[in-house]
């Protein structure tokens, strides 16, 4: 048995699982697009039933602003969210056969919109499991890219060209037929440099480029 399982991960809590895992949760979003103009948060099972007891409205609303799990201003992310002007809103609702502890986030800025679900698995352990409903099951121990291009043949060996660093997964679907677009997520083993995203952004097929990075010390 590890330290982390006998003396848990450093956080603010109160829960691991509805606190933790809510906030790292949002704060993939937060690494995807940034700090949202607005955020709702569709909230499943067991976080629908005891999310503000548990402090998971609060631990969303500061993931979503980029706090991080340890920051004693996450007690205070409602007054911090006035603050950047982050509107925000609490919905219930059965996502289907999923984690109790899952959240449904769509996200707005300025020109951008994602959905991104996510489950808290325990001890502070999370599963993005889909991004702008592509399926995929990322742990947050990785970082990862999400690239929108053209659906069209050769494409993925273009973006696969521009990486150097290791694979350690690729989610692929398309997303619109009729338009020809496609979604794809790469998890790597080590965060890539700024000419690879240069790279991945200046291909033909390819219309938007986003990295989330894995920081120093942290998972998202």
């Amino acid at each position: 048995m590890g330290l982390l399982e006998v003396a848990g991960p450093i956080m603010i809590g109160p829960s691991s699982s509805h606190t933790l895992g809510a906030l790292k949760i949002a704060r993939f979003v937060y690494k995807l697009m940034g700090i949202p103009q607005r955020v709702i948060f569709v909230l499943h099972g067991s976080f629908s039933m005891t999310y503000y007891g548990h402090g998971t409205d609060r631990a969303l609303i500061a993931g979503a602003l980029g706090l991080k799990p340890d920051s004693f201003d996450v007690k205070d992310s409602y007054e911090i969210a006035k603050m950047y002007g982050l509107m925000y809103s609490f919905e219930s609702a059965d996502l289907g056969d999923v984690h109790p502890n899952t959240v449904l986030i769509k996200a707005w800025k300025d020109e951008l919109y994602n959905e991104i679900e996510g489950s808290s698995i325990g001890g502070g352990a999370i599963r993005i499991t889909k991004i702008n409903g592509v399926e995929c099951s990322l742990s947050g121990d990785f970082p990862a890219i999400v690239i929108v291009n053209k659906d069209k043949p050769g494409t993925l060996k273009e973006i696969l060209d521009c990486l150097s660093v290791n694979i350690a997964n690729v989610y692929l679907r398309r997303i619109n037929a009729l338009e020809g677009t496609a979604l794809t997520i790469i998890e790597l083993d080590e965060n890539v440099s700024d000419e690879v995203i240069r790279c991945l952004k200046s291909l033909k097929n390819v219309t938007e480029v986003y990295f989330v990075k894995l920081e120093e010390g942290e998972a998202f």
